[in-house]
């Protein structure tokens, strides 16, 4: 299981505990009143999932939120502070205003609920990955090809879906196992998230490794509390910003490896 799936399915139960913190917390002034007169915002990121977020050898945060939350700021005109945030505690630190912004978010049903959220700052995505010298453009050139995956992880499910009749699925213990396995040749290709793919790719292995094509798609967004209607539109607008003048397809380049996707 990748780091990102192992977050999703602990945030479940975060998000059960999050009712709760919501119900017991206080009333409170508007958030962007707030960032305003405190000229901060207090921006939830995790500084354990590169390349999003860690700790640099200068012992500061980098990655794509660093920047991403960064940008927000200058939109908002502001400075960013960052809170350090798990996937148990994050939707509480948003609840109870520890912190304003959560960087990193997946949309689902479950969590529309609780939280609202941005348009899409940034691609996550499980995708194909392999050789620069094998020619694979989509799933029916699987066939025939060996395809090293976790075991039981949504990246098993999702090729296993999409994998015609031939595809040689290598199923390994865990993520590492099966990153192993791809790099020493023992398969030709590897399916992980594009913040794993990326990570390998900027080590620049022998095998020269490059992103195939995606198999499934959950871009991260910002999220924020209900009835922040304000804070929504400004953040929005940063985005959409950024994604006019370049600042998001700079950012994917430089942590993700790979272009921003056009239709996100």
């Amino acid at each position: 299981m990748t780091h990102r799936s192992f977050r999703f399915l602990r945030a479940v139960f975060g998000c059960v505990l999050t009712f709760a913190a919501v119900l017991a917390a206080p009333a409170h002034a508007d958030t962007l009143d707030t960032i305003q007169k405190n000229s901060v915002v207090r921006i939830g990121v995790f500084m354990d999932y590169p390349p999003f977020g860690s700790i640099g050898p200068d012992m500061k945060p980098q990655g794509y939120d660093i920047d991403m939350g960064e940008y927000l700021a200058r939109a908002l005109k502001v400075k960013a502070e960052f809170v350090p945030i798990t996937g148990e505690n994050r939707m509480a630190y948003l609840a109870t205003h520890k912190a304003d912004l959560l960087l990193s978010v997946g949309q689902t049903p479950e969590r529309e609920k609780v939280i609202d959220f941005s348009k899409p700052y940034a691609p996550y995505y499980l995708a194909v990955f392999g050789p620069k010298s094998l020619a694979v453009k989509s799933t029916a050139d699987l066939a025939g090809k060996s395809v090293a995956v976790a075991r039981g992880t949504l990246e098993d499910l999702s090729v296993t879906k999409a994998a015609p009749a031939g595809a040689d699925i290598k199923r390994f213990e865990d993520p590492n196992g099966a990153i192993s396995a791809f790099l020493t040749g023992q398969a030709q290709l590897l399916v992980v998230g594009n913040d794993v793919g990326a990570t390998i790719i900027a080590k620049n292995p022998p095998v020269q490794p490059e992103q195939k094509f995606q198999l499934f798609s959950s871009p991260d967004h910002v999220g924020l509390n209900k009835q922040e209607p304000r804070l929504l539109k400004k953040v929005d607008a940063a985005i959409a910003q950024a994604k006019k003048d370049g600042t998001l397809n700079t950012l994917s380049t430089k942590w993700l490896k790979a272009l921003y996707p056009a239709d996100l």
